[in-house]
């Protein structure tokens, strides 16, 4: 059975089959991030046989969890989210979005807590997604939300992204908290870290 969650003011989130998400996805998604944008779009500019061997090296991956969430008013699609097991215990959350005339509702928090709550108890330990510098409007929610800074990073697609991970784990959480310097290792820390 497929997940659903009702909200506030008739929207609604629903996991979404593959074959109905896509299509939903592309019809708004190049308009969202497409508009201040100098992605590099590099599988459009690889040769045909390094396409293939991108295609033969996928079918390695074997059968990793996704899930493809949609945010609905009725049947009108308002925004998403999707991503994929990276390993058996990490979870990349890949894109989410809210269409512009549906932002400034609390929405993407809900489909931020739905993707953390459903994530969480599917067994992952630790959720993370990359963002540009600058992309204040999804980091500053998953800073809120108990996500963290982990890594920054350079991509020749993107450019200049941070990671954000949240660890599902308490005592990973704790320590995260640590590790960054803003937690004095107490008598639990001293144990785990052996100091």
């Amino acid at each position: 059975m497929m997940f659903t969650k009702q909200l506030a003011n008739g929207f609604e989130i629903r996991e979404v089959e593959e074959d109905t998400f896509w299509p939903l996805w592309e019809k708004y998604a190049y308009g969202i991030f497409t508009d201040n944008s100098l992605d590099f779009m590099w599988r459009e500019h690889i040769s045909s046989l390094e396409k293939e061997n991108l295609k033969t090296l996928g079918k390695n991956m074997g059968s990793p969890f996704k899930i493809r969430l949609g945010v609905f008013k009725g049947d009108e699609f308002a925004g998403w989210s999707f991503g994929d097991q990276q390993s058996s215990d990490v979870y990349y959350m890949r894109n989410s979005a809210i269409r512009p005339e549906f932002r400034r509702q609390g929405l993407y928090s809900e489909l931020l807590k739905t993707n953390i709550e459903l994530l969480s108890q599917k067994g992952f330990q630790k959720i993370y997604s990359r963002h540009t510098t600058t992309n204040n409007a999804v980091i500053i929610p998953k800073l809120k939300a108990g996500f963290i800074i982990t890594s920054m990073e350079l991509d020749d697609m993107f450019g200049s992204l941070v990671h954000l991970s949240y660890f599902t784990n308490p005592l990973r959480r704790k320590v995260m908290e640590f590790r960054t310097g803003n937690l004095r290792p107490d008598e639990e820390l001293k144990n785990v870290l052996k100091l």
